[in-house]
């Protein structure tokens, strides 16, 4: 195994459901918005890691392309990320060409869950900032979201899996997810 990319929307429970899938196995697990805090903090752009997706769409590249560079020299690596992410200029790339060719990843997961579900999941956080979209806005996001891991395994070679994190089915979720590391 390389590197194994997992996506999903604030909310959908991506970190817990691929953290699990990976017990036991070689595998270091490192989240990409965690190394590009950490570039951002030594460079004194941000104070914590929901003020990311409020910089300029410049300071957001920089750190995306630093951040890229130093995961790319990883080994049997799960990189949790954003597929997309929703700024007030619209939706950006979380992985745009600059990023996915230095990944190289294997397979690009996506975790999805019912826009409910995620909603309801939202207003129950209150260790974060999360954004107050609408249900409606969730299934928009949700779909940009597919059309871009598609894009990003057409720029890639990776391969696409959507695995379903449903609320109480986590065991369901953690077996879907399992063959992406075979």
């Amino acid at each position: 195994m390389s590197i194994i990319v997992v996506t999903g929307i604030p909310g959908v429970g991506k970190t817990t459901v691929m953290k699990k899938a990976a017990e036991g196995l070689n595998t270091e697990f490192v989240t990409m918005g965690s190394v590009m805090i950490d570039i951002a903090k030594e460079n004194k752009i941000v104070e914590d890691r929901d003020d990311m997706r409020k910089l300029t769409l410049d300071q957001q590249q920089d750190l995306q392309v630093k951040t890229a560079e130093k995961i790319s020299k990883m080994n049997n690596v799960v990189v949790d990320t954003h597929c997309t992410i929703k700024t007030p200029q619209g939706y950006m790339p979380g992985l745009p060409e600059w990023v996915i060719t230095k990944l190289k990843p294997k397979t690009i997961v996506l975790v999805e869950a019912d826009p409910k579900e995620i909603y309801n999941r939202r207003l129950s956080d209150k260790s974060r900032k999360r954004d107050s979209d609408s249900e409606e806005e969730i299934k928009q996001h949700q779909q940009i979201n597919r059309s871009a891991a598609m894009a990003y395994s057409a720029i890639s070679g990776a391969t696409v899996k959507i695995v379903f994190n449903h609320d109480d089915k986590l065991e369901e979720a953690i077996k879907q997810a399992k063959p992406v590391f075979e």
